[in-house]
């Protein structure tokens, strides 16, 4: 069992996997049968032991096992859509069965390498959409100029609506240097920043324009995505260094890289940090303890919950890198594991949150590996801040709220031409005057006031 603290994102990843086998020459035997209704009835049991709803979305779980068991499985296919339906049955789109070419895809997306054209995507629960939550860094996506709430309604010229997750991701693979064309709508005339979502599915019309948004095509050229989740530089900032740090998902390499990134900012001279989160989705709840273990010294990092209350606990560690000032950015594409790092930071006063407010994904999964290499994603409980916020479907709002009414590159963000920065930066420089030694106003704790009006 691998613990998966995602966004119910999906990184559209390339290589072709063998498809499933089709039914076997003549009709299955009773020992044939047999051996697929135990695979449905292991993967029901993996369901009834953990997952976080003890009522099942309202059904006798019983009696829904007993009506499928009523069926003959004539092969694997036939199983695989039962459990399909059964998992349907939940109404939940984070509980989910996968194929072994699609549970390949999602155990592999974690591992910081992939290959496909670099979406991160998830369904809009209120119109049943494919959304763009972020397109990965120097991937074919990015370079499409493709933007976090463009709508996805068509692949290849087949509808999206209606199909689940893993279908839509399906339809994005292929060979390397094979194409993809996407029918894409925009909202707010395409003015919608990279980096900025007030609320992921709500405002979509307050700058005007068509309110279906602008309807276009893009031909994506399928490619090997090199997934670096960690950006830094040092800034001159009113005459202080500040170390600015993006992390743009939580995979098997984040931790690490940013403790790279510390000891080296740390080296190099700064004075206080950004720790930039906009646009990351989640990944590894495991990635995102350790991170927030780097920052804050003692207490709670995160309580998990399960369907029999608090099941577990992490705490700090007294091994963080560095006491130094701390700010952190976050928005709406700002998910799962990025909500744990931010709540953590701002309840424990670590650190100032700026920005807009964060998504609201405060649930997890676990990735169960079944006999056939397949895999069941299993929504096994949610998450609460160290002050008990349960931020699934709020969102954690931000100290210092700062929408940015302008698009903003990559090479923008963290530099004076990132309002979000700027407001970071001109908190930490006032922390930095008020550390002792220091002469000059207190800029007062973490959650103290905006100072000045945010642009």
């Amino acid at each position: 069992m691998r613990v998966w603290q995602g966004f119910a994102r999906f990184w559209i990843v390339l290589g072709l996997m063998l498809g499933l086998a089709g039914p076997a020459w003549g009709a299955a035997t009773p020992s044939d049968r047999l051996a697929e209704q135990q695979f449905f009835n292991h993967v029901w049991q993996i369901v009834n032991r953990a997952y976080l709803d003890p009522d099942f979305n309202h059904q006798n779980w019983y009696k829904v096992r007993k009506k499928f068991n009523s069926r003959n499985f004539e092969n694997r296919e036939d199983t695989y859509r039962a459990i399909e339906e059964l998992l349907a049955s939940l109404d939940d789109p984070y509980t989910r069965f996968l194929p072994p070419d699609r549970f390949a895809t999602m155990t592999t997306s974690t591992a910081g390498s992939l290959t496909g054209v670099g979406l991160q995507i998830a369904v809009d629960p209120d119109t049943a959409t494919l959304v763009v939550v972020s397109p990965i860094e120097g991937s074919p996506a990015e370079k499409a100029q493709l933007q976090p709430l463009d709508r996805i309604v068509a692949i290849d010229g087949v509808p999206t609506t209606g199909l689940t997750l893993d279908e839509c991701a399906e339809k994005m693979r292929g060979e390397i240097g094979s194409k993809v064309r996407l029918t894409v709508v925009r909202n707010r005339q395409g003015k919608l920043p990279a980096f900025d979502r007030t609320n992921l599915f709500e405002g979509k019309e307050e700058i005007g324009g068509n309110p279906e948004g602008d309807r276009f095509e893009v031909e994506l050229i399928r490619d090997t995505i090199r997934v670096n989740p960690v950006v830094t530089h040092l800034n001159q900032d009113n005459g202080h260094t500040i170390g600015y740090i993006r992390l743009s998902q939580f995979n098997g390499n984040a931790a690490a890289e940013v403790a790279k990134a510390i000891r080296e900012q740390e080296a190099a001279g700064a004075e206080a940090y950004v720790l930039d989160l906009r646009g990351n989705p989640g990944g590894l709840l495991a990635a995102a303890v350790e991170i927030a273990r780097l920052w804050i010294p003692e207490g709670p990092i995160v309580y998990t919950v399960d369907r029999q209350g608090i099941a577990d606990t992490y705490q700090a560690t007294g091994q963080a890198l560095t006491p130094k000032p701390l700010a952190v950015l976050v928005n709406g594409g700002s998910a799962s594991a990025s909500e744990v790092v931010s709540g953590a930071l701002q309840d424990s006063g670590r650190a100032v949150l700026v920005g807009t407010r964060t998504y609201g994904k405060g649930l997890i999964q676990s990735l169960f590996t079944l006999e056939d290499q397949s895999g069941l994603a299993v929504t096994i409980g949610r998450y609460e801040t160290p002050n008990h916020r349960d931020i699934n479907k709020i969102g954690i709002a931000p100290d210092r709220e700062v929408p940015l009414l302008n698009p903003l590159s990559r090479q923008e963000a963290g530099t004076n031409l990132d309002e979000q920065y700027r407001v970071a930066a001109e908190w930490l420089t006032q922390r930095i005057a008020a550390a002792p030694g220091s002469t000059g106003p207190s800029p007062g704790p973490a959650n103290s006031p905006e100072p000045r009006a945010a642009g």
